[in-house]
């Protein structure tokens, strides 16, 4: 609430008339009703006896806060939509900066207004550039930038590049960019490597991009892998077969390595006590281990240069010792087949035993 809503408000609350408040603070009784109605406020050497006759304190009195609530700002732009339509953009504009004076360090407000607002001309089918509210907008968003609310401000960086990037001002677009932490509500890859695109350097976006790939997928396989082994203990093996399969579909829609596919139908028929899928799945999986993966093969990954890292042959040496390690009573079963020890035996030349 405003300062003179407040004076009401608590005014009233104590059962004072304007003329009581006038009598007790030695002012005229016209002069309490002009601070009711907003035409003029109180002197500032008043402000400390208004606000301990009317029982509050100087805060409450002058309306100070932070921050609106993430509801209060929901609802807010809610408002700032509906006077858009009913009354057009300039009407919303005005709101919106009435609104910000009221507020003027409530970073989410300031992000959240200009989001919309930015939105509401892109639906006028105004471009934002050609608006004339485009500055006001875009130093809402550079105000925000200075945020100390990383997402506020990750965000309104995000929407900084992509205006300098647009007007090809590079250099702006990478000194923010540059800013940005690696984990945030913008994909700082996608950003960069969009940048580096309109710069021209189209190797190193494909590069950016072709990573981000690899290394997201990878996870979301890795992800897969241990619902399979999360459904096996809650002995549910019909949703880890489908998890299996979803893996292994996974790994070879996006040209992983193939290793890993094995890797889950091992873990599966261990799950089912198989002895024979287990040594099916071994006869796939240690061969494959052996040999150098190479993304780089692959149009998914072609700009990539991967260098050699014997991470087959460091888990090929894990597994040998986890399958022969006889305190693990998991693989108890699978030891007691001369099949899968003389597998086994085959591979000890290949890794280092311990």
């Amino acid at each position: 609430m405003k300062i003179n809503e407040i004076i009401r408000q608590k005014r009233t609350e104590k059962g004072y008339t304007q003329e009581q408040i006038a009598s007790f603070l030695g002012v005229s009784a016209p002069a309490v009703n002009k601070w009711e109605k907003a035409i003029s406020y109180p002197d500032i050497t008043l402000l400390p006896a208004l606000a301990r006759l009317l029982g509050t304190d100087l805060n409450t009195l002058l309306s100070f806060q932070d921050d609106l609530t993430k509801e209060e700002i929901g609802i807010f732009i809610n408002e700032l939509v509906s006077i858009a339509d009913t009354e057009g953009i300039d009407a919303a504009f005005h709101m919106a900066q009435d609104k910000l004076h009221e507020y003027p360090t409530c970073d989410l407000l300031l992000l959240n207004t200009a989001l919309t607002l930015e939105g509401l001309i892109i639906m006028s089918k105004t471009t934002v550039q050609n608006c004339r509210y485009a500055a006001d907008i875009e130093e809402m968003y550079t105000r925000a930038s200075k945020s100390c609310d990383p997402a506020v401000s990750s965000h309104a960086k995000a929407m900084l590049i992509s205006k300098h990037r647009k007007r090809k001002e590079f250099d702006a677009a990478r000194r923010l960019l540059n800013e940005l932490p690696d984990t945030t509500l913008y994909n700082k890859k996608q950003l960069e490597a969009t940048l580096c695109q309109e710069e021209g350097n189209l190797e190193q976006a494909a590069q950016i991009i072709e990573g981000k790939i690899l290394s997201e997928i990878s996870g979301v396989q890795s992800a897969l892998l241990t619902l399979v082994e999360i459904a096996v203990k809650e002995h549910h093996l019909s949703e880890a077969e489908q998890l299996t399969e979803i893996a292994k579909e996974t790994g070879r829609l996006f040209d992983l390595w193939d290793c890993n596919s094995h890797i889950a139908d091992f873990q599966l028929a261990v799950a089912q006590r198989d002895t024979g899928e287990c040594l099916r799945a071994l006869e796939k999986m240690l061969p494959g281990l052996c040999q150098e993966w190479k993304p780089d093969h692959s149009p998914l990954y072609r700009h990539l240069s991967m260098k050699g890292t014997n991470m087959g042959s460091r888990m090929l040496s894990g597994i040998l010792n986890e399958l022969e390690d006889t305190e693990n009573h998991e693989y108890d079963f699978l030891r007691e087949d001369t099949r899968i020890q003389n597998l086994l035996d085959q591979y000890h030349s290949v890794v280092k035993m311990p």
